[in-house]
């Protein structure tokens, strides 16, 4: 099972002060421009046009390998408590998001299938990461699958031992506060399996060891 993320150089997944309608928080944006250019992130967001290149290779990639994906409440609304006090309670990402592939939702809040068009069905988990994990692993084909994020989520996997692989995109700034991607006790070594430096992020792979 692998996670990606990106990142900022002093190790914050997003900015400080973020709301719904910022949710990467101040400067959070910058994490995320060497991919919103390319094609290969345009186009399963439902976008025209964008650049081919090495970084679009690298999405290329990481897209036709996922199976199915796992993450966190934050990551889906950005909310906490019940649904029905959620004013984002369908997700970021409108009728048609960019997964295409069924997606486990890590809540304490329980709620029915959300089934999206394009082929994205979100489904809540209450009973915790591990769960989450063994229903994303039952429906994902054969294929991996992809822990997406948000923070809390990956340490809770990585913790668990449920990480294999993780795919690091360090964008080249500051951003001084946030949410800070490793924070608290997860002792882990790790093995560097592949390093691909271009000008808007430093692409890292590593194993967990």
């Amino acid at each position: 099972m692998n996670a990606e993320m990106s990142l900022s150089l002093d190790g914050f997944v997003a900015g400080p002060a973020p709301t719904l309608d910022d949710p990467l928080g101040k400067g959070g944006m910058a994490l995320h421009e060497w991919a919103f250019r390319l094609a290969a992130w345009r186009r399963p967001h439902g976008l025209e046009g964008g650049e081919v290149d090495v970084d679009s290779d690298l999405v290329e990639r990481h897209l036709a390998a996922t199976g199915a994906v796992v993450m966190g409440r934050k990551m889906f609304s950005g909310g906490s408590g019940p649904w029905a006090d959620d004013p984002n309670a369908r997700g970021w990402w409108g009728n048609d998001p960019p997964f295409h592939n069924p997606v486990f939702v890590v809540t304490s809040h329980s709620r029915d299938p959300l089934e999206m068009e394009g082929g994205t069905t979100f489904t809540f988990v209450t009973d915790g990461v591990e769960s989450a994990v063994a229903q994303a692993r039952d429906a994902a084909g054969g294929k991996d699958v992809l822990v997406a994020g948000g923070a809390e989520t990956f340490r809770q996997a990585l913790a668990a031992g449920l990480l294999d692989e993780i795919q690091l995109h360090f964008a080249p700034v500051l951003l001084g506060g946030g949410t800070r991607l490793f924070d608290g006790p997860a002792p882990a070594r790790f093995a560097v399996t592949d390093v691909i430096g271009v000008p808007l992020a430093a692409h890292v792979r590593l194993r967990v060891e």
